[in-house]
């Protein structure tokens, strides 16, 4: 007996709705796959709409404050959430974060012993900020995001990270006054700052996901339960300063081709510090946790310390470094993704 056909009832108004179904599911698929770089043209495309449409003008006024008030909170949910995930029992220092912590300080020596030797003044001067600030900034809070979202060992990373950014606190108060007359920063002033700002961004975070995770059951198990709730979250916020770091570089006061140059310098030393962090982790087999170590920098860090110490148009490297950074976290997250695909095929 053969078996009947199955007709696919059209919808009232005569269509068929599975096409919809279909596309709907490819648009939320591919907004999975591409999640960072759909983030980077969002804040790009967004920036420049308001940016030159007279008639929003009014709404860029209206809506930027609320925007620079709301986003460090949610850059703590963020880390809230990834946090929840942690088994603190396990943060402890590692022999990879022994060796990531001394190229690290190495290559800021180099960089200072080569503006001091060399007696580097005028645009070069700002040049080698651009590149110090890019490497002396510790490790990006959200690495620890990424390096989740890549398999990597969540506990690990957020050590180094809290390690790194003490490094960061000494290395600045001792740097800056070498190499920019105008600094003028107290060591003890300015190493207390940097940890204050240190203890805002990680420690406090940290704390509550504590006591969420050992007190309030119910609302870890939530937080826990949405898959990559904090990856997404982080893709929103990577939107909000994709947008701000193209406003700071259109209104950097300088000529493009030395805005290009910065770019550029910031793009090589973004490939070296990824690919270096790699090498040195494959000695212990972290090659992930120590890519992101050295090469995702907390880039609003570097930007407020070049602001504030240094020569403002520095701050442009690392407003560029951002742009590659997560670039590069894309091509790892699409690729560990596709790979893990073939791997369960």
């Amino acid at each position: 007996m053969a078996t009947p056909k199955i007709q696919h009832t059209p919808s009232p108004e005569g269509r068929d709705e599975r096409p919809k179904s279909s596309l709907w599911h490819a648009i939320l698929q591919f907004l999975k796959e591409w999640t960072l770089p759909v983030a980077m043209l969002a804040g790009t495309v967004i920036y420049f709409v308001f940016a030159f449409t007279p008639q929003l003008e009014t709404a860029a006024e209206f809506f930027g404050p609320i925007i620079d008030t709301i986003f460090p909170l949610f850059m703590f949910l963020i880390l809230f959430v990834t946090f929840c995930k942690v088994d603190f029992r396990k943060l402890r220092p590692v022999g990879w974060h022994l060796w990531v912590g001394i190229f690290q300080m190495l290559l800021v020596a180099v960089v200072v012993a080569a503006i001091l030797t060399f007696h580097i003044k005028g645009d070069n001067l700002v040049l080698m900020e651009a590149v110090l600030t890019c490497i002396i900034g510790p490790t990006a809070a959200a690495a620890a995001v990424v390096t989740s979202k890549l398999g990597g060992n969540l506990e690990e990373m957020t050590s180094y990270t809290f390690l790194s950014n003490f490094l960061t606190a000494l290395m600045v108060p001792v740097c800056f006054p070498l190499i920019d007359d105008s600094a003028g920063m107290d060591f003890w002033q300015a190493f207390f700052l940097i940890l204050y700002k240190v203890c805002l961004v990680l420690v406090a975070p940290m704390l509550l996901a504590y006591v969420v995770k050992h007190f309030i059951h119910p609302l870890h198990r939530w937080i826990i339960s949405v898959r990559d709730l904090s990856f997404y979250m982080w893709g929103v916020s990577l939107a909000i300063v994709t947008g701000t770091t193209v406003k700071n570089i259109v209104h950097a006061e300088s000529s493009v081709a030395f805005i290009i140059v910065i770019a550029g310098m910031g793009l090589l030393l973004c490939l070296v510090q990824f690919a270096v962090g790699r090498y040195l982790g494959h000695f212990f087999h972290r090659t992930q946790e120590a890519g992101q170590a050295l090469g995702q920098k907390n880039t609003n860090f570097a930007i407020w310390i070049a602001y504030t110490y240094l020569h403002p148009l520095s701050s442009v490297g690392p407003g560029c470094y951002i742009l590659w950074q997560n670039i590069i976290n894309s091509i790892e997250i699409i690729y560990a993704r596709r790979h893990h695909n073939e791997h369960y095929s």
